[in-house]
C-alpha cells in the first residue's frame, strides 16, 4: 500500500509540474513541425527531369549508319525525345554549353562523338544511356553482318523498336519514410530520453521542496521510496510519450508501421532506462549541477544520434560515434522494424536498455541503502 500512495504521489508531483510537462510535450511536437516541413525535400525520392533536348551532327558517308540512326531517332522522338539535326552556322559544343540542350551527338564512319551539359547531368545521362544501347545493338549488327546478313537485320530491328532505356528499381518500392515519418520517429526517442531530466529530480526535488525528510520520518521504507518514485517517473513519462506518438500519428499522419506493441514496448525502455541514468547521476553529482550535466548528455546524445539530421550515411570516426548514443540504437531500430518488419534490432535494443537500467538501478539502490541521509 504505501508502494502504491508513493507511485500516485509521484505521479501527482509531475503533473502539477505543469509547465516543465506542457515544454516537454510541446518541445518534440515544434521540432517535428519545423524539421518536417522545413527538410521535406531531404527526404523527397523523386527527381525532376528536364526536356531530354539532343542536338546532333551527322557527318557518316556510310548510308547503312543514317539509315539506323534515322530509325533511332524517329523512335526517341515518338518517346518525348527532341532530335534536332545541327545546322552549319551552330556550333554544337557552345550550344549545349549554354543549355540549350541537354546532349550533342557528332556521327562519323569511326563512331560517335558525345558532349553531355554539365548543367542537366540527369538528362545527360539518359541520354547517353540510351545512345549506348543503340551502338551496342549496331556494333554487333555490323559484326553479324559479316557472316550473316538475315541476322544482322533482325538485331537492327530490335535496336530501332526499344523504347524502355530506362529501368527504375526499388528496394522497397511500397514505402520509404518522408521527413515527417522520420521525425516522428527521432524526436519521439529523443523525447523519451528526456525523461533522463525528471529522473535526475525525484530526489532533489524533495530536497528542494524541505518534503524528503517527512517522507523518510513516515512508515515508508526507503525501499517503497525509492520504487515508488523510479515506478511512478516511468510511468508518468511513458505515458507523455505517448501523447507524442499519437499526436504524430494522427496529426501529422506519421507512418509508425504494423508493429506498434513492439513500438511502445523499446519507447517504455527507452524511458526506464532515461529515469534510471538521471536518477543515478543525481546520486553522485548534487543539486542543479546533476540536471546541467543531463542536459548536455541528452543534448549531445540527440545531435549525434540522428535527432537532428539523419546518420545513417556517415563514415568514419563519426560513424562510429555515432553508436555511442542510445537514440541511434532506438532509431535504427525503429527503422529496421517499421520499414523491413525487421524486429531483431529492436529486441537487442531493448535488451540493452533494460541491461543498463538495471545496473543504473542497482548502483542507485546500494547508495540509497547506505546512506543516512539522502
Amino acid at each position: 500500500m504505501n508502494l502504491w500512495n508513493m507511485i500516485i504521489k509521484e505521479i501527482k508531483s509531475h503533473l502539477r509540474a505543469k509547465e516543465s510537462f506542457i515544454f516537454l510535450l510541446a518541445f518534440p511536437i515544434v521540432l517535428m513541425l519545423i524539421l518536417g516541413s522545413a527538410l521535406s525535400n531531404a527526404f523527397s525520392t523523386n527527381t525532376r527531369v528536364g526536356n531530354l533536348d539532343l542536338l546532333y551532327n551527322n557527318m557518316a558517308s556510310s548510308p547503312q549508319i543514317a539509315t539506323a540512326w534515322s530509325a533511332f531517332a524517329t523512335d526517341m522522338e515518338q518517346s518525348g525525345l527532341s532530335v534536332t539535326s545541327k545546322s552549319n552556322e551552330l556550333d554544337g559544343k557552345q550550344e549545349v554549353s549554354n543549355d540549350h540542350y541537354a546532349a550533342y551527338v557528332e556521327l562519323s564512319d569511326s563512331g560517335i562523338k558525345f558532349y553531355g551539359s554539365t548543367k542537366r547531368t540527369i538528362e545527360s545521362d539518359i541520354i547517353q544511356g540510351m545512345l549506348i544501347a543503340f551502338t551496342d545493338k549496331y556494333n554487333l549488327a555490323v559484326a553479324t553482318y559479316q557472316s550473316n546478313s538475315v541476322d544482322s537485320q533482325a538485331i537492327m530491328g530490335q535496336a530501332t523498336a526499344q523504347t524502355n532505356y530506362v529501368h527504375e528499381t526499388s528496394l522497397n518500392p511500397d514505402r520509404l519514410p518522408n521527413s515527417f515519418d522520420y521525425y516522428a520517429i527521432v524526436m519521439t526517442t529523443m523525447f523519451a530520453l528526456y525523461a533522463a531530466m525528471p529522473g535526475s529530480q525525484l530526489f532533489n526535488s524533495e530536497k528542494k521542496y524541505h518534503t524528503l525528510n517527512r517522507l523518510i520520518a513516515s512508515p515508508l521504507s526507503k525501499k517503497d521510496l525509492f520504487a515508488g518514485k523510479v515506478i511512478g517517473s516511468t510511468f508518468i513519462n511513458f505515458i507523455f510519450m505517448i501523447t507524442v506518438f499519437l499526436f504524430s500519428k494522427y496529426v501529422f499522419n506519421a507512418y509508425w508501421g504494423n508493429h506498434i506493441e513492439i513500438v511502445l514496448l523499446l519507447l517504455f525502455t527507452q524511458v526506464l532506462m532515461a529515469v534510471s541514468l538521471g536518477l543515478t547521476i543525481s546520486f553522485f553529482i548534487k543539486g542543479d549541477a546533476s540536471s546541467s550535466v543531463v542536459m548536455i548528455f541528452t543534448q549531445i546524445a540527440s545531435f549525434i544520434g540522428g535527432a537532428y539530421f539523419p546518420v545513417e550515411s556517415t563514415t568514419g570516426i563519426f560513424s562510429v560515434i555515432t553508436y555511442l548514443s542510445p537514440l541511434r540504437w532506438a532509431n535504427t531500430s525503429m527503422l529496421e522494424l517499421i520499414y523491413f518488419d525487421n524486429a531483431e534490432p529492436a529486441f537487442t535494443t531493448m535488451g540493452i536498455n533494460v541491461g543498463i537500467a538495471a545496473v543504473l538501478l542497482f548502483i542507485a539502490s546500494l547508495v540509497v541503502r547506505k546512506r543516512e541521509v539522502l
